[in-house]
């Protein structure tokens, strides 16, 4: 075929082959440090040119590198396996939670003096929620049912994790009741919404959980969370956030994420949120150990920490 002016033009139909890769995404929400160029790259193509155009792109931005692996497959059963392994280790932190409290059992002391040990490896237990940890896991376990491979650690891990929630509602429930509190109505306050500290999501969160928990006591908490959005809460989950100095006359307050902004809370602060009841009245519930418990229960106050 000719143009007007007598040149060559390629077919229509002589177009370039498509080619696809994959990177699976290693974002840390609320992470100022591990960031997108300061993070290991994992990539991967459908075949050798495919896997050098997409390694070319992302060492671009990448100040960290660039880590080829042989097959998308690959490239995907990385990011499943990097959060099945957190979900699996925080899941053992949590079981031991559980069983330490029936042991009297001071579960952080019991980490804290394990973590001088040079190959410990640091988690503590807490509730799994996100978009990642608490999901990524499943997709393992539906693949080795495929292959007639049920899970032997990764499913009975996700369930202890699931199982947190649970936990920490009974123990306001206890905690409340050992307080010479009437369980129904109670006046509660959950600080912390999103599903880690200083981060705005919160999908799947599990704090969800404990409040529908204490729901089916007569409890209707009081939930603040300075880093959440209050119309992505209200339309999410249909509560509306109150205010951190809204908190008055309580009976107990959940600390369930660490934010920045509650840890800066000292007890004097805690003394003007409790109703004027004796320190041993006044309830608080520390998911992720926050406070130090000898100074909080030396003022007298009933406290409880996972």
């Amino acid at each position: 075929m000719c143009s007007n002016t007598g040149e060559s033009i390629r077919p229509q139909s002589a177009v370039r082959t498509l080619k696809s890769g994959y990177s699976p995404e290693r974002i840390n929400p609320g992470d100022k440090i591990n960031r997108l160029e300061t993070i290991v790259k994992v990539v991967s193509g459908m075949d050798d040119e495919s896997l050098e155009e997409i390694t070319k792109v992302y060492e671009l931005v990448i100040e960290a590198g660039v880590h080829k692996t042989a097959s998308i497959r690959a490239a995907e059963a990385c990011k499943v396996v990097e959060n099945a392994q957190r979900d699996v280790n925080i899941a053992f932190m949590n079981e031991l939670a559980m069983v330490f409290e029936k042991m009297n059992v001071d579960t952080h002391e019991v980490l804290r003096a394990m973590n001088t040990k040079w190959n410990a490896l640091g988690f503590y237990p807490g509730l799994v929620g996100g978009h990642c940890i608490g999901i990524d896991p499943h997709y393992f376990i539906s693949e080795a049912e495929k292959v007639r491979h049920p899970s032997q650690l990764i499913l009975p891990g996700r369930r202890i994790n699931e199982r947190m929630r649970a936990f920490v509602g009974t123990a306001v429930i206890k905690q409340l009741a050992l307080a010479n509190k009437t369980i129904k109505n109670a006046k509660v306050a959950i600080l912390g919404l999103t599903f880690k500290e200083n981060c705005p999501d919160i999908r799947n969160t599990k704090v969800i959980d404990i409040i529908g928990f204490l729901r089916t006591y007569g409890i209707e908490p009081l939930v603040v969370d300075p880093e959440a959005s209050p119309e992505e809460t209200m339309q999410e989950y249909g509560i509306e956030l109150t205010p951190l100095e809204k908190i008055k006359e309580v009976d107990c307050i959940v600390f369930a994420v660490p934010h920045d902004e509650f840890k800066q809370i000292d007890i004097a602060k805690l003394d003007t949120m409790f109703g004027k009841f004796p320190n041993e009245e006044k309830v608080i519930i520390d998911v992720r150990s926050m406070f130090n418990k000898a100074g909080v229960e030396g003022r007298g106050y009933r406290y409880w920490r996972v």
